[in-house]
Order: C-alpha cells, then sequence, then structure tokens
C-alpha cells in the first residue's frame, strides 16, 4: 500500500511539472524581448505614434507572451499571510494593480459582476504592487468572491520575477491564465476618458472582461448575445 501511494504521489508530481514545464515561463519570454520592446514603444509615445505604441503590445502579447507559463511567486493576502500563486487552482483571471491607480467609474461595478457570477469557476485575484495599509483601503469596493493579494517591492528587493511582473507591462493589466497555468492572453485595462458617464464605463468594461474570461470559460447564451451586440453595434 505505500509503495502504492509513493508511486502515485511520484506520478501526479511529474504530470503536474510536465504540463507546467512545456514551455517558457512568464519571466524568461518576456526578459528575451522587453528590452527592444520598451525602446522602441518610447519611440512611438514620443512621436504620439499611439497606433504603433498599440500594435508593438499587442505583438508582444501574441509572438512572445501568450502560450508561456505563469511563475509562482509567493503573495500576501490581507491577513498578512504569505500563499504561492499556485495555490490557485482554477483558471485564473489575474489584474495587476497599484492604489494610486484611478479606474474607470464603472471599472469596479462591473468586475464584481462578473467575479459574482462566474467564482465558481474562476479564480479572480486582484494583484496590487503596494504596502498593507493602502490594499486595505483600496480593497473595500471589490466583492468578497475577488481575492485581493499584494507584493510589498521592498519586501522583495531582489526578487527577480517580482521586478518583471511588476515593471515590465504597467498596470492595470488582466492575465487570463488557464488551470495548467499557461498565460492565455493578457489585456490592459479599458481606456476612456475619467469623466465617462458610468453607464459607458460599467459596459465597456463589463464586456472586455466578459470577452476575456470566454478565453477560460464557456459562457451562456445570454453573456454570448450580450458579447456580440457589443462587438457589432
Amino acid at each position: 500500500m505505500g509503495r502504492k501511494l509513493l508511486y502515485l504521489f511520484l506520478l501526479l508530481s511529474f504530470t503536474t511539472q510536465s504540463q507546467i514545464g512545456q514551455g517558457d515561463y512568464f519571466s524568461e519570454a518576456i526578459g528575451k524581448n522587453i528590452r527592444k520592446y520598451t525602446k522602441n514603444s518610447q519611440k512611438a509615445y514620443a512621436e504620439h505614434d499611439f497606433e504603433r505604441a498599440e500594435f508593438l503590445f499587442d505583438s508582444l502579447i501574441n509572438n512572445v507572451i501568450n502560450g508561456s507559463y505563469l511563475d509562482n511567486f509567493k503573495v500576501r493576502k490581507l491577513s498578512g499571510r504569505k500563499i504561492e500563486l499556485y495555490k490557485f487552482e482554477k483558471p485564473i483571471f489575474l489584474m495587476t494593480y497599484a492604489s494610486w491607480c484611478t479606474p474607470g467609474v464603472g471599472e469596479i461595478p462591473a468586475l464584481n459582476e462578473v467575479a459574482e457570477k462566474y467564482y465558481k469557476d474562476i479564480d479572480f485575484v486582484i494583484l496590487f504592487w503596494d504596502t498593507k495599509q493602502s490594499v486595505r483601503k483600496s480593497s473595500r469596493e471589490y466583492s468578497n468572491k475577488i481575492n485581493i493579494v499584494y507584493v510589498d517591492e521592498k519586501e522583495n528587493k531582489n526578487d527577480h520575477i517580482v521586478q518583471i511582473m511588476k515593471h515590465s507591462l504597467g498596470f492595470p493589466t488582466s492575465f487570463f491564465i488557464d488551470e495548467n497555468k499557461r498565460i492565455v492572453d493578457v489585456r490592459r485595462g479599458v481606456l476612456h476618458p475619467y469623466n465617462e458617464k458610468y453607464e459607458i464605463s460599467f459596459e465597456l468594461n463589463h464586456n472586455s472582461f466578459l470577452n476575456g474570461i470566454s478565453l477560460l470559460k464557456n459562457l451562456g447564451e445570454d453573456d454570448k448575445e450580450h458579447l456580440a451586440s457589443k462587438q457589432n453595434p
């Protein structure tokens, strides 16, 4: 019996490692390309060539990041307890944020509504790059179906993965990650004027979140119709 249990444990361990080890990790994939991307992106923004800047971002995501695997590193819950990102076993919607970011008026309500509907199938995680005190204040608006975690970079000065994750793509940035920790897509937050009406802001963000979630889960017919109507007005 003991040998059978040991064999089963080794088999499961090997299967998990092989699933997660089929491609580069995020930090490795982006580390090979980030300098060139940053140089070209900064040049595009300096020349006000926003179309090229967006093209460069999309190319980086589609040709470099998508298909790579999320690095496993430790984050803190609001309780202060450390956990690893791999503790989340479902497909993950991961949004990186900072307390000083100003969300659109409809962004958090839209995310809350999506999380309330799909939390049983998807782990919703907001990762703040911030101190516990700042995160606690910012977290009050989020649904309790959303996991709020944070990384204080002052505690991780020598953590290469944390530095890459925080500084490479900016924030807010949304990562859509399957159950094997493979990154399916990465998207920036919805851009619109901060004085945008609530209804418009809510719809834009709600549609964006649903669109990303559809990569991780088969949506119901109502949500598919909602997405189709918004994509083809």
